[in-house]
């Protein structure tokens, strides 16, 4: 079973990849270009060449599930998130279906069903990310949603909860977003459910039950 990271090269892709080498899964990282492939070779993790603004359906073959970590980021307008964050994740869905693909896990983001509760910057990617949970969710594939709150760069604590309320930083590490999907990696029979990921006093395995 091959797992497809679609965003290796973004911070949560990165993180990904390498705890679920480290974990005995099987990883191919799409990148979009050759000289950000080395990373990944040099640490022995599969690695293709893709572009989810161009050719990308070759990165799927002999791929069992995908991982959707990408992101426009936070210096593109709203174009690049209709593009990458929108398009891009439908165009993801659709090749993962034609190709027979098992499951989906998506990086989407906490609230994303209330964009109008967002900041006016960070509406379009609000909507961008609800309207391609949905995409996914009537998909007919096995999915799971990941909507973690505020990233930061902090150390993993292995420490999560659903509520801000159990939230002292009302935060997640990018770090433990990755070993969330390296635990969903894991349980292939962990399917249909979208799960709010923040840091807190539960293990992985409490909140997901």
């Amino acid at each position: 079973m091959t797992t497809l990271v679609v965003g290796a090269n973004g911070q949560i892709g990165k993180q990904y990849c390498q705890q679920a080498h480290s974990n005995g899964i099987a990883v191919r990282a799409m990148v979009r270009r050759e000289d950000q492939a080395t990373w990944f070779t040099e640490r022995g993790i599969d690695v293709v060449i893709g572009d989810l603004e161009g050719e990308m359906a070759h990165a799927f073959d002999g791929c069992s599930e995908v991982v959707f970590a990408a992101g426009s980021g936070p210096h593109t307008g709203p174009d690049k998130t209709l593009l990458i964050d929108l398009h891009g994740a439908m165009r993801t869905v659709d090749l993962a279906r034609e190709k027979g693909l098992k499951r989906f896990l998506m990086v989407s983001a906490i609230r994303a069903e209330k964009p109008l509760e967002a900041s006016e910057k960070m509406r379009p990617y609000m909507v961008a990310k609800l309207a391609a949970d949905r995409y996914l969710e009537n998909s007919g594939l096995p999915y799971v949603i990941l909507k973690p709150g505020p990233l930061t760069d902090e150390a993993p604590t292995h420490g999560f909860t659903d509520s801000k309320e159990d939230s002292p930083s009302g935060s997640i590490t990018r770090a433990d977003v990755a070993y969330a999907l390296v635990h969903v990696s894991q349980h292939p029979a962990f399917e249909n459910r979208s799960v709010t990921l923040l840091n807190g006093e539960r293990s992985i395995d409490e909140l997901l039950g």
